[in-house]
């Protein structure tokens, strides 16, 4: 999918923050059905301030959903890669909910907040189609899906700084306890927040989830703490830098979990059935045709989504994702390339409009943070 998703103005949602977004002035586009911010200030300034200090990103866009029952564990093990019965109370996981053929529908962050009941994140291009999936998987167990994504406000506070400014904002004590992947939820100004140790940028902090009246309140307290608003421009260039994976970019229906490197998020020791085990335990044992790749340039041009990937004057693959980084000072992309091709250190090309670049394959990921606190 790309940053500006082409989408009929009369159809396009928006989250309960769009107000707060128009007073910044926020440079509003289409993304994923939603009208949202791109930027505010300018994208590398954003950038800047989530690398050094603290940004927050409206990501209510997102789709929200809590599972309640008996079998709510058992049902998200079902429809996810990674076994969700093995979370006790406030931790989370991340994973892909797969076809039976192994592609990958959609990539989810899944939360235990009580022994029978869950919050499942999933992407906003596939909130409506995922909604529906798993209603048609719920019906043989024990458990319910309630949707959460109209009625609640999604924050994610991110950076160096985010931790000592939230503490000041939700409360130490709370703040404290979260430890990275865990979550928690606690009372605001009379209101109810989760949140999680966790985030799509390669740096700390937490995402944020309360009622969508009470959304813009926190926004405004987090924007007085001197937190600066992002928009969907940098949290791209970020979450780029930390080699995180977009849907629709980097994996899609046509990808597995080992061929995007997701091999960590499959859980297969258990026994087990879930959507897609069968395929996945078959693809396990072979290689495959592609591997899904870090791409550094070494000289200057700017690599982007499409661009063809050659060794020795042959199309090999194509960059997924590709950008500038801020960060490095130099173009950064992924893409897929033939597992022969896929070792560090390898040169190969990147055709950028008629031009040669030259880029290496990089270790995964090209920016990583120093240690979280604990």
């Amino acid at each position: 999918m790309s940053l500006e998703e082409t989408v009929p103005t009369g159809a396009l949602l928006r989250t309960s923050l769009y107000g707060e977004h128009l007073a910044l002035a926020a440079r509003m586009v289409p993304f994923a059905g939603w009208e949202m911010p791109v930027q505010y200030a300018g994208i590398v300034e954003e950038h800047n301030a989530v690398r050094q200090r603290a940004g927050m990103f409206d990501v209510s866009h997102m789709g929200r959903f809590e599972v309640h029952g008996l079998d709510a564990g058992r049902f998200l093990r079902h429809v996810s890669t990674w076994d969700m019965t093995r979370l006790a109370t406030g931790e989370g996981h991340y994973a892909a909910a797969c076809r039976e053929d192994g592609g990958i529908l959609d990539d989810v962050y899944v939360f235990c907040l009580a022994p029978e009941r869950y919050l499942i994140v999933v992407n906003a291009s596939n909130a409506p189609n995922m909604k529906l999936w798993m209603e048609q998987q719920i019906a043989t167990f024990y458990a319910s899906l309630v949707d959460r994504h109209a009625s609640t406000a999604m924050i994610a506070v991110q950076g160096p700084e985010a931790l000592t400014t939230l503490r000041e904002v939700i409360g130490g004590e709370f703040v404290a306890s979260l430890r990275p992947r865990r979550c928690g939820e606690t009372q605001w100004r009379g209101e109810m927040v989760f949140a999680s140790r966790t985030g799509y940028t390669g740096e700390d902090g937490l995402e944020l989830v309360i009622d969508g009246d009470a959304g813009p309140e926190l926004w405004r307290a987090l924007l007085d703490a001197g937190v600066q608003p992002c928009g969907l421009g940098a949290r791209d260039t970020l979450r780029l830098e930390a080699a995180l994976l977009l849907y629709g970019n980097d994996m899609d229906e046509a990808a597995n979990p080992w061929e995007v490197g997701l091999d960590w998020v499959v859980t297969l020791d258990d026994g087990a059935a879930f959507s897609g085990r069968d395929a996945l335990v078959r693809l396990s044992g072979s290689e495959g045709s592609r591997q899904l790749v870090c791409l550094r340039a070494t000289e200057r041009g700017i690599m982007r989504s499409g661009c063809p990937i050659l060794h020795d004057g042959r199309q090999v693959g194509k960059v997924t994702s590709g950008g500038y980084s801020p960060t490095l000072s130099v173009s950064i992309g992924m893409g897929f390339v033939p597992p022969e091709l896929a070792q560090e250190g390898t040169t190969l090309t990147v055709d950028v409009r008629g031009k040669s670049l030259s880029v290496n394959i990089a270790p995964r990921p090209f920016y990583k943070r120093s240690a979280a606190k604990k």
